[in-house]
């Protein structure tokens, strides 16, 4: 009798220890999404350095995103081989991309299109979806002039419908132009962020603005909602240039304007831990975990 007491506590402990070492593998290999936007330019007197966040790059592993204007000043082939694939470049292959404005000063972005390839998107588009992990990603074109993204438009219905067919507990948005931003804003992209909103998702990055900005969650029209309501960053430090804040909009919890770096994303299966990390030489960062909805 006491044999068998003993062995049963012994295999108890056996499968402790199997469920402990288990859990540690999945919390070891929940994805991570690590980049910014606003990344590389040719030719100028400004203090840039796309190389600092590059480097950050290189020893985080993980899914890479780029919030758009990667390549100044035109997004051309050339500026994309002198500038963003000397630096940014060397992560392309894990690299999940998003149009900025300054990739459609070359009409139609072309050289966008022809440098990520099918990672890009259909270029006659420039959105896409994805899963990463447990997550569900899509990643929009905010360059409304060129993609329409109001009410009734395709970009609009495509994410409506690719929202209602991929219902997971945890979505995340990617695109370049901010609708909520204490630099500089597009309302364009205000249905957009409707559907998202009422499709439950709970993160939103973007770049355009040339430094970083962390949103408390809100709803479209800018209340905060913590039940409900979306948590936006703005993640412009990859490189080319600091822009300063102007008025400081409700619901902005953390801003930095001199230190370039990169947002990491740890994916939990129902939750998300940020941490901004800066460039060599710089102690800005800020961090913190959020449940999804």
């Amino acid at each position: 009798m006491k044999k068998d007491i003993a062995l049963e506590l012994l295999w108890a402990f056996i499968l402790a220890v199997w469920c402990s070492g288990s859990s540690a593998v999945a919390q070891a290999q929940d994805p991570v999404l690590v980049g910014a936007g606003d990344i590389a330019i040719c030719n100028s007197s400004k203090l840039t350095d796309p190389e600092a966040t590059a480097k950050l790059l290189d020893s985080i592993a993980g899914t890479v995103f780029a919030a758009g204007d990667l390549a100044y000043a035109d997004g051309t082939d050339g500026n994309f081989a002198k500038c963003y694939d000397l630096t940014w470049g060397r992560h392309r292959a894990r690299t999940v991309p998003a149009p900025g404005n300054h990739e459609y000063n070359s009409p139609g972005a072309p050289h966008y299109f022809n440098y990520f390839g099918p990672a890009a998107g259909d270029p006659t588009k420039g959105y896409y979806s994805f899963d990463l992990g447990t997550w569900h990603f899509v990643v929009l074109n905010s360059n409304c002039s060129q993609v329409a993204c109001g009410t009734g438009s395709a970009q609009l219905n495509w994410l409506q419908a690719d929202l209602a067919a991929h219902p997971a507990f945890c979505t995340i948005a990617i695109w370049h132009h901010p609708l909520f931003s204490s630099t500089v804003t597009s309302s364009s992209m205000k249905p957009i962020w409707q559907a998202l909103y009422n499709a439950g998702a709970d993160l939103i990055l973007n770049g355009h603005a040339h430094n970083y900005e962390r949103f408390a969650p809100q709803d479209p029209n800018g209340a905060a909602d913590p039940a409900k309501g979306i948590r936006e960053f703005i993640v412009g430090t990859g490189g080319e240039s600091h822009v300063s804040f102007g008025t400081i909009q409700p619901n902005s919890e953390v801003r930095n304007s001199n230190t370039f770096g990169v947002l990491e994303l740890t994916l939990h299966p129902t939750s998300y831990d940020w941490q901004f990390v800066p460039q060599a030489g710089k102690t800005f960062t800020d961090s913190g975990s959020t449940v999804c909805h």
